[in-house]
């Protein structure tokens, strides 16, 4: 395990451990992975592990052993994967031979060409791309199925051309393919791939015995299996890699592993005049990779037990070099990534000033590990006592939306062959996709409106919109890919029925209720989660407050059975209006 400074490291209790594998159990209990695997760091060692369910089930637990998840069981991390490739490009920054700031395509020949979206853009940079802030758009799931591609293929792509959704080093925008670009630039400053540079110069000097990018390298008795659900149950995912899109999310690793990992980003603070030669990467650049060099959000936490939430609970959340970094009005700052990849799902998260830190991994496709991770965590600082834009869409993503009405309202083979990445098939099987649009738009009834006219989005490359039928309405978004012409790399379709008289006047009552209280303007009211024509969940906000309005009422009598209100967080499900048509 890497060393740590000298200071003295917190002690956890007992009932702290119970409360931490609590949340663990609970997790498990929902169902959403086949096995997870969890650690908790203190300094330099896994003070305390577990695992619940299995690496594998069905067919996978051929190619497993179908045992307990462990510390030590091997799990694809996918995009925490990001981090080691930051840290790569920084030792490559460190020895001189990459310059942050230079135009990427002194690096990457490719995008010599490349398009920006206005005369007075800057260029793309490794900074821009390391940061998330190069103007790229929101590429999953599209990028975790192109881990595959070939030098040439990558090549091709981006001599192609991309799309950016603004200038780069203005905005925050989750982008695998900045990575992969990184990598690339890694590759070819090096005369290696970005794997066996980041296999030498980092996880062979840290020990890191069993992380690498090869399913191949892994024993078999150490595998996790990946999966996704179907049905009721469990279905082994097929391994992909490795490939030029390997650097965005391709590693394999360990609790234990990871744990040295997390480690070295405690070691790394507070700032000190001792010896640093302990770990590959020096301790001012990995300080340097936890600061917040783009800033994403700021967040609202809504507490457990639903009362408001108050201004000192707040969180500014913004992207590293290969991590996410919070700063929490309560905790400080708090670094960490998470992963989520086709059959797997993982994250990493720790409090450098406590030095505390949490791994968790599980077998299932984009498992949501960050949530019992974060409650962990939580958990571990208590015990210690540590101290609306507007936005401008693509054209082609105004066109798209057509394009996709027209085939979710009078499904046409050809027509998604020509506007479909190819994810969208991998991800739902084409004929179910079509039989479940097919299932909405029976409920639906007659077209009233194609909705255009009041869609939604959080970037260009996005969108939201409402068909209204005859029985209710069905939301329609997508996601486009960063390609040169941009395909849908993600299409949902969900119904919302009519509320019944009395479910409608339940809303109303408690909308205007808002409305007074807030006294800032009209609260605006959208159904997120559709149960029947007496029984929903609503999506009520203000001009900087969201609620969750969870009612019901007795069909017989209009009577008001069920009725939760809680604040939600800003950023979560919330789409900017824009005005483009």
């Amino acid at each position: 395990m890497t060393s740590t400074n000298n200071a003295a490291q917190p002690a956890i209790g007992a009932d702290t451990i119970d409360r931490i594998d609590e949340v663990f159990t609970a997790a498990y209990k929902q169902d959403l992975a086949p096995g997870i695997a969890y650690g908790v760091v203190i300094g330099s060692d896994v003070v305390h592990s577990g695992g619940l369910g299995t690496v594998a089930v069905g067919d996978g637990a051929e190619a497993g052993d179908a045992a307990v998840p462990t510390a030590d069981s091997v799990f694809r991390i996918a995009s925490m994967t990001k981090s080691f490739t930051a840290a790569a490009a920084l030792l490559l920054r460190d020895d001189g031979l990459l310059r942050l700031d230079e135009p990427i395509e002194t690096y990457v020949p490719e995008l010599a060409s490349l398009a920006l979206p206005t005369s007075d853009s800057p260029a793309l940079t490794a900074r821009s791309l390391l940061t998330m802030s190069g103007g790229l758009p929101t590429d999953d799931p599209w990028a975790d199925r192109q881990e595959s591609m070939s030098p040439g293929g990558l090549s091709e792509l981006l001599a192609g051309g991309l799309c950016l959704t603004g200038a780069p080093g203005t905005a925050f925008e989750y982008a695998n393919l900045g990575y992969v670009i990184v990598g690339r630039a890694i590759t070819n400053i090096t005369g290696q791939s970005v794997r066996d540079v980041i296999g030498e110069r980092l996880l062979v000097p840290m020990g890191m015995t069993a992380t690498c990018f090869d399913i191949a390298d892994v024993a078999a008795q150490s595998l996790a299996i990946g999966h996704h659900r179907d049905g009721d149950g469990w279905v082994a995912e097929s391994f992909s890699g490795p490939g030029e899109f390997s650097p965005l999310g391709g590693l394999f690793s360990s609790v234990n592993d990871l744990a040295r990992w997390v480690a070295g980003f405690i070691d790394a603070f507070p700032p000190r005049s001792a010896a640093d030669d302990r770990h590959p990467v020096s301790r001012a650049t990995r300080r340097e990779m936890q600061q917040m060099h783009r800033f994403a959000d700021v967040i609202a936490p809504r507490p457990r037990d639903g009362s408001p939430v108050s201004s000192s609970a707040a969180r500014a959340a913004g992207y590293g070099f290969g991590l996410k970094v919070e700063h929490d009005s309560r905790w400080g700052t708090v670094a960490g990534h998470s992963g989520g990849y086709p059959g797997f799902g993982s994250h990493m998260r720790w409090h450098a000033a406590s030095g505390v830190g949490v791994v968790v991994l599980g077998n299932a496709r984009y498992y949501p590990a960050a949530v019992p991770a974060r409650a962990a965590l939580e958990i571990l600082l208590e015990s210690v006592h540590a101290p609306a834009g507007r936005v401008a869409r693509w054209p082609r993503t105004i066109e798209l939306r057509g394009l996709v009405t027209k085939l979710v309202r009078a499904w046409d083979n050809d027509l998604a062959d020509q506007i479909f990445a190819d994810n969208m098939d991998l991800d739902t099987p084409r004929e179910q996709r079509r039989t479940e649009i097919a299932e909405v738009f029976d409920q639906l009834g007659p077209v009233i409106d194609d909705g255009f006219a009041n869609t939604e989005s959080l970037n260009a490359a996005e969108a939201l919109w409402w068909i209204t039928g005859e029985n209710g309405r069905v939301q329609v978004d997508i996601q486009l890919t960063p390609h040169r012409v941009p395909l849908v790399q993600t299409l949902g379709v969900e119904f919302v029925g009519s509320a019944s008289v009395a479910l409608q006047a339940a809303v109303d009552a408690a909308t205007t209720s808002l409305t007074d209280v807030v006294g800032r303007g009209a609260v605006e009211v959208d159904c997120i989660e559709w149960v029947s024509a007496d029984e929903a969940t609503f999506r009520l906000r203000s001009a900087d407050t969201e609620w969750k309005l969870v009612i019901a009422v007795d069909p017989a009598t209009g009577d008001i059975v069920e009725h939760t209100l809680t604040v939600e967080p800003q950023s979560v499900d919330r789409f900017v209006r824009s005005s483009d048509g």
